[in-house]
């Protein structure tokens, strides 16, 4: 009688703190859907549920993003389930060993990783609530984690942003301001970057620090909520092809689970959806895609709306979507997909540990050698991924060799490594290092290649075999200099060397470089040598002590030598031995430059090379003075006739006298050689032999994307005698992203398509081959006392091509 007494207590306990427990409505003092809720209301209410159900929430700050708000994760469960939360943890990763005994469904629930895609933290508070009070009952064999905001900055930017510009009451008419953003919309971060699209390269702060915790816990099920257009019916699972090759055929089976479930609740209120189109499972730095390479079924889930609809607006068709209805859709499906995941908890425990079992895939290892810099900065990527990996110091290696695109080999004296598949983390290996992803589908959402080896500029062989190594190690460098040399040299072959000089630049350092190859004291150096001398630095008294602790810092060998006198090439005093110039950085924001794209370039600068750069705004350039600056640079976007022709002269006059233009993608397009520079589009005669029969409708994205290249690496040549292009070979892999193409400069032609180029990885349309045939990729041109760089593709794309990034430290300190 006692026990069951006990248990009747427990349940009156648990209804009266139900009842007691706020809606997001109730808390917040509006109903939810007729505001936008700004992040720290957000924190609040959770802040909020976890007193108040202590048993059944658990609730973490896991980070903070670079505008200093809080990254939150709550744990939602039974009393018995987080009491006893990290055993369960710790279970459920033993199913990653193929040890593990786990019943119970870990669901992962993404909120808002787009800032204006704003519904799905609104849908969150209510998901959770929901949870907490009539679906309970899920949640006796299931652990649901909630982010309910992983772009807090760019949801309160668009927050903050629609509550200055919204009518009161709102409009719903599509024309009124509230519908319309700015430039720098909420979508992205701080950094202007796409969080949705970080995952696996993990250049922004919020992506390292939720990664971090994510891999601690590698749930069954992960969603991904976002918005859409305003005119499109809602979306769900399953995903459109093309599927990757090492997706399980259960991974694909309990999509389709899920999205019956979903159109069962929506059919039954008559909302309309569509599944199985665009959105597919291919690149592998989404939130639905790496989490399908690391064992779950992943999923987005898109609502019409962002940041257009605001709290109502009117669609094409004359109805009115609001914010109400958006949550109630991310509502639904968010506590379906939890719904399905519990009923399903056996299954989605089996089938995790089969995921984990060693896959027999067709290359076993992937042997890397190159510059030093390059491989630590991949043993980096690497380790925040718990991707294991070794050193390799010697042998030859036989398998398909990434610089040749076919079977070879590789031999290797130092600097090698090894990454193999045959570890838990094998299926991501195979993802991220596969020479050539197959494609079941030419019709993708994104880059369709970014295999790791092309993207860090290293040499590498996939093998057949299983490549045993050595536990890495990494010693930490010493470097103890003399104080009594002429001079102080070291190499330059990598954004570590960049970072370096660039410390050094910002100390008051003065560097030279060398032009020409040189020997000195038996050692050769090559073009792009860093030359310091005690002489050009006798004002600063400390000079040696603060160039050793930069060394020591950057892990730089610095060669000291007594003389200026080369054994061959040119001594210090020559004219090809010049003083690098300290840059002094502008950057053109806004209109008509891409966010993204800007963004890069600002992160870059702040984040990678820590150099300074002032941000100048296209609302008011015309009137800074550029004589201040010795570098513009120009970032990619949609610039059409945005320069007028007083604007071009004067930008050609400050060339002249000596400034230095970086002008990229389609910027280019706005001072080529009809507006003012010596740069010319590509022009392709028609073939008069080839027929032209009419197309049929249907066909017509299939025949669009003969015109498309949709991320593709190709092969390109390098004339690395040219200072653009210091610290590279004969050849780089470049990320094609568009079918741009433009002619040889008659000089200057730093990196360049051959005749007939093809993909060595990813997708190129036939027509998009023959308009970048003998193409530029990077160039530059003298004009006056000045240069103009151009850069045809973007070696800063997404800041994951960590080989393209010397090309624009070239661009800043190398050319003169």
């Amino acid at each position: 009688m006692a026990r069951y007494f006990s248990i009747f207590l427990l349940f009156i306990s648990f209804t009266l703190t139900a009842q007691q427990i706020k809606s997001p409505s109730e808390f917040l003092g509006y109903e939810l859907g007729t505001e936008f809720t700004r992040h720290h209301e957000v924190v609040d209410y959770y802040e909020y549920l976890a007193e108040m159900a202590p048993d059944r929430v658990k609730l973490t700050v896991y980070g903070q993003t670079n505008e200093r708000r809080p990254l939150l994760l709550a744990y939602v469960s039974s009393p018995e389930n987080i009491a006893n939360l990290e055993s369960i943890r710790q279970e459920h990763l033993k199913d990653t060993e193929g040890t593990g005994n786990l019943s119970k469904a870990i669901v992962w629930l993404s909120y808002n990783v787009h800032g204006n895609e704003s519904v799905s933290t609104e849908a969150s508070m209510q998901t959770i609530y929901e949870l907490l009070t009539n679906k309970s009952a899920y949640l006796e064999n299931t652990v649901v984690i909630m982010d309910p905001c992983i772009n807090p900055d760019g949801r309160d930017r668009y927050s903050n942003w629609y509550n200055q510009y919204k009518n009161t009451p709102n409009q719903v008419d599509p024309n009124s301001k509230e519908h319309h953003e700015g430039w720098w919309s909420g979508r992205s971060n701080h950094y202007m970057f796409d969080l949705n699209r970080d995952w696996a390269w993990l250049t922004q702060k919020e992506s390292q620090q939720r990664l971090k915790v994510y891999n601690e816990w590698l749930p069954h099920v992960h969603v991904d909520f976002h918005e859409q257009g305003v005119n499109n019916p809602y979306y769900f699972a399953p995903a459109a092809e093309p599927y990757h090759e090492v997706i399980t055929d259960f991974q694909r089976e309990f999509q389709v689970t899920l999205g019956r479930n979903h159109a069962k609740y929506f059919d039954a209120n008559g909302w309309f959806y569509f599944t199985k189109e665009v959105f597919d499972l291919f690149y592998p730095s989404y939130g639905d895609t790496y989490p399908v390479y690391n064992g779950a079924i992943g999923m987005t889930y898109e609502q019409g709306g962002s940041g257009r609809a605001g709290l109502g607006i009117i669609t094409a068709i004359g109805d009115t979507l609001t914010l109400k209805d958006r949550i109630a859709h991310h509502f639904t499906t968010g506590l379906s997909t939890v719904e399905v995941s519990s009923q399903n908890a056996t299954r989605l425990n089996e089938e995790f540990r089969k995921f984990y079992k060693n896959q027999n895939f067709k290359y076993k290892s992937y042997v890397l050698k190159g510059d030093a810099d390059k491989l630590n900065a991949l043993k980096s990527l690497l380790a925040k991924h718990k991707i294991t990996y070794g050193d390799l110091s010697n042998g030859t290696y036989k398998g398909h060799h990434y610089a040749t695109g076919s079977n070879g080999s590789m031999s290797l004296n130092n600097n090698g490594m090894v990454v193999s598949t045959n570890q838990p983390k094998g299926t991501l290996v195979q993802v991220l290092f596969e020479p050539n992803a197959k494609l079941s589908d030419s019709l993708t959402y994104d880059i369709t290649a970014w295999s790791l080896p092309y993207a860090y500029g290293l040499d590498a062989i996939a093998t057949t075999s299983l490549v045993t190594a050595q536990a890495s190690q990494s010693d930490a460098k010493t470097t103890n200099i003399d104080k009594g040399s002429y001079a102080y040299l070291t190499d330059w072959n990598s954004m570590e060397d960049a970072r370096f000089l660039a410390a050094l630049l910002k100390e008051g350092i003065r560097v030279r470089k060398a032009d020409r190859p040189f020997v000195i004291d038996g050692n050769s150096f090559d073009r792009g040598t860093l030359i310091i001398t005690k002489g050009d630095n006798e004002h600063k008294s400390n000079f040696v002590d603060m160039l050793q602790s930069t060394a020591n810092t950057f892990q730089k060998e610095i060669t000291p030598v007594s003389t200026g006198f080369v054994d061959s090439g040119k001594d210090f005093g020559s004219s090809y031995v010049q003083m690098i110039e300290k840059p002094k950085v502008a950057v053109l924001s806004g209109e008509p430059t891409s966010t993204l794209r800007f963004g890069e370039i600002w992160h870059f600068f702040e984040q990678q090379l820590h150099y300074p750069l002032t941000v100048i705004d296209s609302e008011y350039a015309n009137r800074v003075d550029l004589d201040e600056y010795n570098i513009l640079v120009l970032p990619d976007g949609y610039y059409g006739n945005h320069f007028n022709e007083d604007q071009l002269s004067e930008l050609k006059d400050w060339v002249r006298n000596g400034g230095k233009l970086i002008a990229m993608g389609g910027a280019i397009d706005a001072i080529d050689g009809e507006k003012g520079f010596g740069i010319q589009k590509k022009k392709l005669e028609n073939d008069e032999e080839e027929d032209i029969e009419p197309k049929p409708y249907e066909d017509w994205e299939r025949e669009r994307i003969k015109s498309a290249i949709t991320g593709a690496i190709f092969k390109t040549k390098v004339d690395n005698t040219n200072p653009l292009a210091y610290g590279y070979g004969q050849n780089y892999f470049t990320l094609k992203l568009g079918s741009r193409g433009y002619d040889y400069l008659k000089g200057g032609n730093a990196v360049y398509l051959e005749k007939n180029a093809k993909p060595f990885s990813g997708f190129a349309g036939s027509e998009a081959q023959k308009q970048i045939s003998e193409s530029l990729i990077f160039g530059t041109e003298n004009v006056g006392r000045g240069q103009v760089i151009y850069m045809v593709d973007n070696p800063l794309f997404r800041g994951f091509w960590e080989n393209g990034k010397l090309f624009f430290a070239n661009a800043l300190f190398m050319v003169e």
